[in-house]
Formats: structure tokens, sequence, C-alpha cells
């Protein structure tokens, strides 16, 4: 086949279910594509290291590197960014969210857990510190508010505002009718539950927290479903449009790393890269 080599990227995990759904997710993707050669790479946590990956696809060969993450954040703006810079002939796709897909399978995650229209909902994201991250999660919100009327907010599990346990206090301050009601209080009917809306992929560090943020219910996580695979395909498809569309550009500079990236500049990338290993090993997601 002649199609570009999909690198489906995540953000890796320690926990062996979220890992095994990771996988059974690209599984997926290459069984709706037959002959794509779908490979694995992660930017966090597990191996292979995607800019390892990068650098061991074949010289002739165009490849495409999919986000199996769910808003546009550090991962997808510098990491896999940078990794797709340093080699030529390889291109960036876009994340999988938002998408009314998604907000589709955020709707039967809350019916599976037995949300009623009295409840009251966070949509819990991983959190960024990239303010596209919050705009992506937002719109996916309003996605969600097509299909439900119960109240919803968004909220992070990090490096974003509100926190989850934050959303939950504040929803159910107004449930019990309290200071914080605000204009939507009307709207709320006393006796409802707060339920927490997993908007992760899978199983892992930021779901557990979930559980411990206070809320009545939180759903289970996107992962298993093969809508995420169906995703990713468009994703790629869009990418590789792309490509056909711009001719590639030759490297101005032999890379080290990057392109145009100073021996200074590799030994700092080197440096990160060790101190993010040490942080995995010893402090695991």
């Amino acid at each position: 086949m002649n199609s570009p080599i999909m690198i489906a990227c995540a953000h890796g995990t320690s926990n062996t279910q979220g890992a095994a759904q990771v996988n059974a997710l690209r599984a997926a993707i290459a069984e709706l594509r037959p002959g794509l050669d779908v490979r694995e790479a992660y930017v966090d946590v597990q191996q292979p290291d995607l800019v390892d990956v990068v650098a061991g696809l074949p010289a002739d060969k165009a490849a495409v590197v999919v986000p199996l993450l769910l808003s546009v954040g550090y991962h997808v703006k510098v990491d896999i960014a940078r990794a797709v810079k340093s080699r030529p002939g390889s291109a960036a796709a876009a994340p999988l969210g938002p998408d009314p897909r998604l907000a589709a399978l955020l709707d039967q995650r809350l019916r599976e857990a037995g949300t009623t229209d009295n409840d009251v909902v966070v949509l819990a994201a991983a959190g960024s510190s990239n303010p596209n991250a919050a705009v992506s999660v937002e719109e996916l919100l309003d996605q969600l508010r097509q299909l439900r009327s119960n109240r919803m907010v968004a909220a992070y599990g990090a490096s974003a505002q509100p926190s989850v346990p934050d959303a939950v206090a504040m929803l159910r301050g107004e449930l019990a009718g309290g200071a914080g009601a605000g204009e939507s209080a009307g709207a709320v009917d006393v006796g409802g539950r707060v339920v927490v809306a997993s908007y992760l992929l899978a199983p892992g560090f930021f779901h557990d927290q979930l559980g411990k943020a206070g809320a009545d219910v939180v759903t289970e996580p996107l992962l298993p479903s093969r809508v995420l695979a169906e995703i990713a395909l468009d994703r790629y498809d869009a990418a590789v449009a792309a490509m056909d569309e711009t001719p590639a550009e030759a490297p101005a500079t032999a890379p080290l790393g990057t392109p145009n990236e100073t021996p200074g500049d590799a030994q700092r990338g080197g440096f990160f890269k060790a101190l993010r290993r040490f942080v995995t090993k010893y402090f695991p997601r």
C-alpha cells in the first residue's frame, strides 16, 4: 500500500486496563482500514516514545501522527509538532475532539450510568495550560447540550479552572438552593444528583481522581468504543489530503532533533526527556 504510515500516538498510562484499551483502539483502526500500517507511540509514561518511532521510520515512507488525545494541548502543540518537524514527509493530524460523535458517546455513557433529567452534570476533562484545550472542551460541551437538557458545566483535572471538585461542590450547592446557585438555579430540580461525565479516553490516573471529587456518580471513560477508531481514521484522511495539497518542504539544515535546532537546544531537549523518564519511573500515573 502507498498510504502514509499512521502513527497512533497516545499519552501513555501505567494503568493496565487503560493501556489495553488504547491498544485495542489501534487494533480497531487497523481492522477498519485493512492494509494500513498503524504504529504505536506515546508522548509520556509508556514506550515506544514518539520521537524514537518517527526517527525509525523508513526513509521512503510518508507518515501521519494521529493524536489519540481529546483536545489540543501541550502534547499536540509541542511534543507531536516537534516530532513531525524533525522529519520531512510527515504530518500531524488533529486530535480526536471535539466531535459530535464524542458528544453522542458521552450521552450514551450518561444513560448507561442512569442519569436523569433532574441530575446536574460535570463534564470532566484532563485539562491543559493551553487555552485552546478549554475552547475544545467548551465546544464539546455545547454539542452535548444539544442532546441533553441537564444543567452542565465543564471542569478539569489539572492546569485549568474550575477543578472537578470545585465544579461538583458548586453544582451540589445549586441542588441545595445554596448561595452560589446563580441565574440557572431555578432550572435545577432539587433532589437530583451530581454526575461526573468522564471526558477521558480510558482508565488511568485522571479517571481515578474523578472518583474522589465528591460526585454521586462517575461515568465510564469513552473507551471501549468503535467510534474512536472511526474518528481517528477521519483525522488521518484529512491530514493525508492536506499533505497531497501541500508539497513537502526540504529541511533548511541537517536536523539535530528538530529543524534549525542548535546543539544547545538539542542538549536541553535530551535533559528534559531524561527528566520526564525519571519522573515516570518513580512517580507513575
